[in-house]
């Protein structure tokens, strides 16, 4: 009889492998700073939002060291006055990205012990369904109306609208522009596509070798 390749076991680790792949995407695409830094000039964000790009550059690093583990509590950018409805919204930004952040680590931390510990990894060739699946249906939706895709993001993530910033009273936004986020999630599913292609690399390898 074949050896089944999954096991009912497998199932709540491929769940875990899943969230944590993600979770470490969104993490690594908040952290790399570059991205944001490379689009100053391809998007010419100064033109646009009427800052130099010293004064974008600023004003970004301190919302992402908001928005890091063990960054400041509170968001007080230098050069922009901020209404309380943003700093709600930043606020919310933040503890999905803090949470994001300690799953993507503990769960990786866990995983590797599993990998480590459990003979049979059926649970990572079960991961590159699961997460390939996510990929190719939110890369399907940001390419066929990114804008719907932005919007259903915020409306499953947030209860309120405060995510809808008036340039006037949170002028962040205007060194913040839509392509830009559209970048981001780009870099995210390239990052979960490379981590899942790690996965499946290595669970071949042991099944090769008799030891997955």
């Amino acid at each position: 009889m074949k050896e089944k390749k999954c096991t009912t076991g497998d199932f709540p680790l491929a769940v875990l492998c899943t969230l944590t792949v993600i979770c470490l995407a969104v993490s690594i695409t908040v952290w790399f700073r570059p991205l944001y830094y490379a689009d100053i000039k391809l998007l010419d964000i100064p033109e646009h939002s009427g800052y130099n790009e010293e004064i974008c550059r600023k004003n970004y690093d301190v919302l992402i060291d908001y928005n890091v583990i063990g960054g400041p509590s509170e968001l007080e950018f230098p050069d922009m006055q901020m209404s309380e409805h943003g700093r709600i919204h930043f606020e919310e930004v933040k503890r999905i990205f803090t949470f994001m952040q300690i799953e993507g680590l503990v769960g990786l931390a866990v995983l590797v012990a599993v990998f480590f510990k459990r003979k049979k990894k059926g649970w990572m060739h079960l991961t590159c369904f699961v997460t390939v699946a996510i990929a190719v249906a939110v890369l399907a939706a940001i390419l066929m109306d990114w804008e719907w895709a932005f919007e259903t993001m915020h409306g499953l993530l947030f209860d309120n609208d405060y995510w809808i910033f008036n340039s006037k009273t949170d002028p962040v936004i205007k060194i913040l522009p839509d392509e830009f986020f559209m970048h981001c999630g780009i870099m995210i599913i390239g990052l979960t596509a490379a981590l899942t292609a790690g996965l499946e690399a290595i669970y071949r390898r042991k099944k090769k070798y008799g030891k997955a």
